[in-house]
């Protein structure tokens, strides 16, 4: 007998008692189900901070001012003493592997056009900024550094403003109002999404950081050249540590902090801190499948107290295939194909149930999801590893019984 007639001989017999055969693969059904969901989930959420580590820009460290502290409080980040542009001057010439510097300061307006209005985020920024974050521009052309000099009045658009304040045009070459304040747009960013916090990352309008500074958000009575943060391009063969440690010392230098005092900045590395974040959540993933596991070896018992009754419930068929020459190891191999065909079937069906949750908790959730064909073959795989494991142990036992015994019970 070969395997295509055992597996003849399986389905007929599973098809005899097809509701037990059904209740029998639930374990297996509910295991194979929580294994996609779970991996699918974290994979997902894996690879969402991926694309967001890629939309901060490569190789990059922030400069942040640090947190001030008045008679025992802390005034939270960046209410310490601004940054300044000598200090983006400084990291550019002075800290070795560093490719580009960009400031930025941050503020919030209406950006007008004849009846559209629309607020958005308001960035001055440095010509060296689309280059930092690797932004590239969709149309038009990027700031240069004589706009910074001349404190032109000129904007870019992100794709969110362009789209709702130019719907189906080509803003380029048009004027806005910000903050009643003309300017002429010259160029629009290419689309990046949401960041890892949910914020639209392309509701943004920049500005040359010192057009910023005097007709939008103000000077400010600290400091007239004020940066908010620094945005530092790292050349690629370079230490990100330490270009990190060279601008703290500079900083600590050219800020005059004293030995062994808090630093008034901070300087962070969030692909780093992102990355950290995408392992604990793969992390975290495998984990929770790894429970689902339980779920296979408690199904797999089932398969095997369900052989062991079809073996008891069968005994005079398997003597009389015994008697008209049926092998030991034909009888084995009936039995554990029928353990593999069950577990196979509620694999089967699991996968079904895996990837319709999936597709579920993506939709309503809005968390993103990815099931990749290597997961699901690895959860049929593992049905039917858990068949083979579990349906050994009957199927010896039918092969080992006597043939007379056998026909003779009841």
């Amino acid at each position: 007998m070969n395997l295509w007639d055992s597996v003849l001989i399986a389905v007929r017999a599973l098809r005899v008692n097809l509701l037990r055969s059904v209740l029998t693969t639930l374990g297996i059904v509910i295991g194979v189900a929580s294994v996609i969901i779970l991996v699918a989930v974290g994979t997902g959420a894996s690879s969402e901070v991926d694309k967001q580590i890629k939309a901060l820009g490569t190789n990059m460290l922030v400069v942040f001012p640090g947190s001030m502290r008045v008679m025992g409080r802390q005034g939270g980040a960046g209410t310490d003493i601004p940054l300044s542009e000598i200090d983006v001057a400084g990291i550019r010439d002075k800290v070795p592997g560093v490719t580009a510097v960009a400031g930025q300061i941050e503020d919030s307006g209406p950006v007008v056009r004849g009846n559209s209005n629309w607020t958005s985020s308001l960035s001055g920024v440095h010509a060296e900024y689309a280059s930092v974050r690797d932004w590239p521009i969709a149309s038009g052309r990027d700031l240069d550094a004589a706009d910074v000099r001349s404190g032109a009045k000129v904007a870019i658009l992100g794709a969110t403003v362009a789209k709702e304040i130019f719907p189906g045009e080509d803003p380029v070459g048009a004027a806005v109002r910000i903050k009643n304040v003309p300017f002429e747009v010259v160029g629009v960013l290419t689309a990046k999404g949401q960041s890892v916090m949910g914020r639209d990352q392309d509701d943004i309008v920049l500005l040359p950081i010192t057009t910023a500074r005097l007709r939008v958000s103000g000077k400010s009575q600290i400091q007239n050249d004020r940066v908010g943060r620094i945005y530092v391009k790292v050349d690629e063969g370079a230490d990100m540590a330490e270009v990190q440690e060279d601008i703290e010392s500079f900083l600590r230098q050219r800020r005059k902090t004293r030995a062994g005092a808090e630093d008034s900045f901070s300087v962070r590395n969030l692909a780093e801190t992102m990355k950290a974040r995408s392992e604990v959540l793969t992390t975290l993933s495998y984990l929770l499948a790894a429970t689902s596991v339980i779920s296979l070896i408690v199904g797999g018992i089932g398969i095997m107290n369900i052989m062991l009754v079809s073996v008891t419930e069968r005994t005079r068929e398997i003597g009389l295939r015994m008697a008209v020459g049926g092998r030991r190891r034909d009888i084995m191999l009936q039995f554990l194909v029928e353990a593999v065909s069950l577990c196979l079937l509620g694999g089967l069906i699991g996968i079904a149930i895996g990837v319709s949750a999936s597709a579920v908790i993506a939709f309503v959730a809005n968390w993103p999801v990815l099931v990749s064909p290597a997961v699901l073959g690895g959860a049929l795989a593992a049905a039917a590893a858990t068949g083979i494991c579990f349906g050994l142990f009957p199927a010896r036992r039918a092969a080992l019984l006597n043939p007379i015994d056998a026909l003779r019970s009841e």
